[in-house]
């Protein structure tokens, strides 16, 4: 149902990019209508990825959803991929891909789809999904302002 996929080019490392979208347990820090988060394991791969299973509490207004969800990450390529588990949707992908690039900087690109099994909150989320997704994308930017200064660069 409801997608959302863009690519920008930021000032920072695609490693340091990588680093803070991988690193799921600080998401109630700095992630819009992210109250909780909680890993529940991490397991290394012969392929060289991780697989980390982790719990994310989304509040927003009246609704509070707790949902669990498989994160693959391929520390080698800088992707991460994540797959509903359990929760309140029916559905649920996403996928992130950073790229180094030649003049500095990084490219990042971020890919979403998910419905619901709520068709209230479906409805809900389809109202403001547009803004919500601007928000959680600049959310990920000041994070990286914050831990890498405005300029990006090297860690």
């Amino acid at each position: 149902m409801p997608t959302h996929s863009e690519t920008r080019a930021l000032p920072y490392t695609a490693q340091q990019m990588y680093d803070l979208v991988a690193d799921v347990a600080r998401y109630p820090e700095f992630l819009p209508w992210n109250s909780a988060a909680r890993i529940r394991s991490v397991t290394p791969r012969a392929d060289g990825a991780e697989v980390m299973e982790a719990d994310l509490v989304i509040s927003f207004k009246v609704f509070r959803e707790k949902f669990g969800s498989r994160v693959v990450l391929w520390p080698a390529e800088k992707r991460i991929e994540t797959e509903y588990l359990d929760g309140p949707f029916k559905y649920m992908k996403s996928d992130w891909r950073f790229a180094d690039r030649a003049d500095g900087g990084s490219d990042v690109s971020f890919f979403v789809d998910f419905e619901m099994k709520n068709a209230i909150l479906q409805r809900v989320v389809g109202v403001v999904f547009g803004e919500a997704m601007g928000r959680i994308v600049r959310a990920f930017e000041a994070r990286a302002k914050v831990l890498y200064g405005p300029g990006g660069g090297a860690a």
